[in-house]
Order: C-alpha cells, then structure tokens, then sequence
C-alpha cells in the first residue's frame, strides 16, 4: 500500500493548503483509522508543487496494478490542473475526474423521464406549471427550521433497520447535525472521519418539509453517512486497496449521489409522495445534464435558458443562471455536478429491474467505494453511465454529446 499511502499524504497536504487559501478543502470524509494514518503529510507550499508531487507519483503508478490508486491519481491531476487554469473539454474532464464520459442522453428520453414524473405528480392532485414545486412542497407538509434537526433524527432511527438489512452492513456511526449560513448552491452538506458524520443544514437554501427531511434521512445520513462510515469500518478491520480520502471530484462520487438520490426508492417505494419528488428529482438532474453540456460546447446562455424554462416552467431566471455558472465555470463543480444524473439514472434503473442485481450492487457498495467501470461490471445489463451519447437538441444547432459509453 506504500503508493496509497504516498498518495494520501500528498492529499491531506493539497487539503491544508487549499483551506489555508480559504477555499473548500479536497477531503470530505476521511476513512483511515484513527492512529493508522500513513506518513506525514509533505511540506508543499502552493499548487504547483503538488501538482508536481501528484506527477512524480503517476510516473511509478501502473493502472494494471494498482487501478483504484491510478484512477484518483488522474482526477487529482484533472481536477488540479483545472484549478491551475487547464481548460479540458467536458467529457475528457470528467471522465479523468468521475470515471466515466459526459455522454448525455437522448431528448426524447429526457422527455420521457418528465413524463413519468409528470404522472407521478397527477396522482398527487398537482398540476405542471409555475406553481409545481410550491404544490409538491405543500403536500410534503411544511416543517419549521427549527424542527428540522430532530425530524431528520426522527426519520433516520425509522428508515436505519430498513437500510442496515438492505446493504447489509452493521458500522456504527455517530451523528452531528449543525445548522449554517453560506453562499454556496448546497443546501445540505455531509462529511466526517472514521465513524463521526457531520450533516450540515444550509439555511440560505434549505427549505424543509415533513416528506423532504425523511428524504434527507435516507440520502444524507444512511445514504452517504452510513455508506462512508462502513467503509471507515472496514479500514479499521483490515488493509484496502483504495485511497481511504473520499473527494467530490473522485471516481467514486457517481456511487455516492446515484445511490444516495435513488436510495427512497429501495427503502420505501409504498411511499407516494416521496416516490413523487425522486422521480421529479431525476427529470430535474437530467435537464441538468443537457445544460451541462450545452454550456460547455459554446451554446449561448440565452439559448440554455430558454430551453430550461421549456423544460421547467417553475424554474427561475435566478436559478437558471446559477446552474450554467457552476457547470461552466467552476472547476468543482463542472466535475461533480455531472455525477448526479450519472448516477440518479443507472442507479434508478436499477431500482426498476427485478432479479439479484439490486442485493449485489447495494452489498457492495457499502463496502468499497465502487468506480463507475465496476458498477458496470457488478451490473453488466445496466445502461451506460454518463448516457449513451446522443446529441442533446435545444432551441439552437444540436449540442454534440460525448463520444463514448462507460468503461
């Protein structure tokens, strides 16, 4: 493991740094175990010289014999070289970064997929228009803020029996929820080491409802809490082969926001209204996607804005312009945000298959943080991550999807 630990090292200096510039750190939860760390961190000073430590490390790293090092090395190389100014195209960029392409999906799916959602909304009562969100909200039960860090608790000790046996895990963890001010496009954030997960709740965005914090139950604690204290769990039990510093801008994170979007359906699909809001989640994040390509292939923002509105009436020009900013100009973001319909569609698909393939894929992945190209290998009948690659058609000339399918 002396590659991984090296790696680590190099890792938890990059965090320091960045965080000493006052920018959001590389590490999001840490599951090595406590005392059983590796090497110091280095001495590195600025960006440049790790990206220079990341180098010398890829220069002796083989894929063949050490793919889960490998693979982190080249999102950490990606992902920094963004932030030195590396301006990459969109589906080399993530697919260096997420592990798979930024293929898209095909229009008339997209369309589909509002379809679905749009029946799912019908048999609520709640029609399609400017109104849709506030309908769905209100029939989620509105829910004071202050109520919200004791209903999530709630939710989590009815739905953790459900989980634990569904993935089949028994890692304890240990819960702190805080409640933040921050301009940022989240409205919930989950981090931590070892078995402590910390779920911060956004007030500058958060808007909670009695469905929505049950939701925020299965996809932040027993989603990505208990899903990243397993792996800590099994650190501590014995020696693995990935890198135990989990980042949004790694190949694990379409695992981690697929599974996490999806999981309401594995858990309690009896549940209308929650059933409801995931399946209109995953149109949203599909659109998403196809905005997420056309600002990176040259489109013109006014032309992506009509096509979102066109696609959803209840979205503002606000909320519009922040979702082609954070996926054109962020080097953060126009890596991570595309592992949300990356993941929310393979693993929704799964969700409506029948057979042993669910049980397989959700076992292991609360025990390694699986890569897209496993994913793939633990369901080989399952659609290609990222989307199969077809052009997404706006108002404007087709917008040319990626080439490829998922490794």
């Amino acid at each position: 493991m002396e590659a991984r630990d090296a790696l680590e090292a190099v890792i938890r200096a990059w965090h320091r740094l960045e965080v000493e510039r006052g920018g959001p750190g590389i590490i999001e939860f840490d599951c090595r175990p406590q005392g059983r760390g590796g090497p110091e961190a280095p001495a590195l000073a600025d960006r440049l010289q790790v990206y220079d430590a990341l180098g010398a490390l890829a220069a002796q790293v083989s894929a063949d014999t050490e793919p889960y090092v490998a693979a982190r090395l080249a999102a950490d190389r990606a992902y920094l070289g963004a932030g030195l100014g590396e301006r990459a195209g969109l589906d080399a960029y993530v697919r260096a970064t997420q592990g798979c392409p930024a293929a898209g999906w095909p229009g008339d799916y997209v369309a589909y997929r509002g379809d679905v959602a749009r029946a799912e909304l019908d048999r609520l009562g709640i029609a399609w228009g400017a109104d849709t969100e506030k309908g769905l909200r209100t029939r989620e039960g509105r829910l004071d803020a202050d109520a919200a860090p004791d209903a999530i608790r709630a939710a989590t000790a009815e739905f953790e029996p459900r989980v634990r046996k569904l993935v089949g895990t028994d890692a304890p963890y240990e819960l702190t929820v805080e409640r933040v001010d921050i301009d940022e496009y989240w409205s919930y954030w989950l981090d931590g080491a070892g078995r402590r997960v910390r779920l911060r709740l956004n007030a500058r965005n958060a808007r909670f409802t009695r469905v929505g914090v049950r939701q925020f139950a299965l996809h932040e604690v027993l989603g990505h809490g208990l899903q990243c204290a397993a792996f800590a769990h099994r650190c501590a039990a014995e020696e693995v082969p990935w890198v135990r510093l989990l980042s949004v801008h790694g190949p694990t994170q379409v695992l981690l926001e697929g599974l996490a979007q999806v999981m309401p359906l594995f858990v309690v699909p009896e549940d209308d209204v929650l059933a409801a809001r995931v399946r209109l989640d995953h149109y949203l994040q599909l659109v998403r996607s196809e905005l997420h390509l056309a600002i990176n292939s040259g489109v013109p923002a006014g032309t992506c804005a009509a096509h979102a509105r066109s696609r959803v009436p209840f979205w503002t020009d606000r909320h519009i312009a922040d979702l082609l900013t954070d996926r054109g100009a962020d080097p953060r973001l126009r890596s991570y945000l595309w592992a949300y319909p990356a993941g929310f569609d393979w693993f929704i698909r799964l969700a409506e298959t029948d057979g042993d393939a669910i049980t397989e894929v959700l076992h292991a992945a609360y025990r390694d943080p699986l890569t897209p190209g496993r994913l793939g290998e633990l369901w080989p009948g399952g659609p290609p991550i990222g989307g199969p690659g077809s052009p997404v058609r706006l108002r404007e000339p087709d917008v040319p999807g990626g080439s490829g399918r998922a490794a």
